[in-house]
């Protein structure tokens, strides 16, 4: 019943009402010959071409995983995902600027150089830091006080100039204050140490100066360094 009323429905359709003949299948469906159903125009194109016009090939982006097209960044190798610190001053012209040496000098290169002003170095902390076999043997954490120092000393490159009036015989750590020591520091962080003077009195021969540590973007230790210029 329900192939005869749609029979009867496309007989009394306008658009076929001009054709000649529809024909039944013996199992009852409806057969329409190509002559008398006009098919849209882009049909008659072949599917390749139609693709061809809507999709550039160059538009592709293959994905190694399922997520990575959420953060492509996830592709690259991770050692190559994080670019290594600038060199602005190497541990040779470290060397010439402070009087330290081993096992005491505890910057390994300076990242950002502002003579006068600020400085940013770093010190790669190691395991073979002769401090870790007594600090401590079961937990190698590296001292605050030498943290303190480390600061101290990259305070000293910013120091250490002309135009500041320092130099290496007549520079000195006066002391500290509101240090803090936030997390510790393992074997194997890097510590980023910025230093940035924020008073000097040539008269008296002191200068104030503002330091923090980082591990990973962190504050790990703060305080306020005073340094003295003059002999003693």
């Amino acid at each position: 019943m329900a192939a005869s009323a749609f029979s009867n429905s496309l007989m009394s359709s306008p658009s076929l009402s001009s054709h000649s003949s529809l024909s039944h299948r013996p199992s009852g469906i409806l057969s329409l010959s190509r002559s008398q159903i006009s098919l849209p125009a882009f049909r008659s194109h072949p599917l390749a071409t139609t693709l061809k016009k809507k999709i550039n090939p160059s538009h592709f982006t293959t994905y190694c995983s399922l997520d990575a097209d959420k953060d492509p960044s996830e592709d690259i190798p991770i050692e190559s995902r994080y670019a290594a610190f600038p060199t602005v001053m190497d541990i040779n012209q470290i060397r010439e600027i402070l009087p330290h040496r081993f096992p005491f000098l505890l910057v390994d290169r300076v990242i950002e150089y502002n003579p006068g002003v600020s400085a940013v170095a770093i010190k790669n902390v190691t395991i073979n830091d002769n401090f870790f076999p007594g600090h401590f043997p079961e937990r190698p954490i590296m001292p605050g006080v030498l943290m303190v120092e480390a600061m101290a000393q990259v305070g000293g490159l910013v120091m250490l100039q002309p135009e500041v009036g320092g130099s290496r015989e007549n520079f000195f750590f006066a002391g500290i204050d509101k240090v803090r020591f936030r997390k510790p520091v393992v074997a194997g962080d890097t510590l980023v140490m910025r230093m940035t003077l924020i008073k000097l009195q040539k008269r008296f021969g002191i200068a104030k100066m503002e330091g923090k540590a980082y591990v990973g973007g962190e504050v790990v230790c703060e305080g306020e360094f005073l340094m003295a210029t003059g002999t003693t």
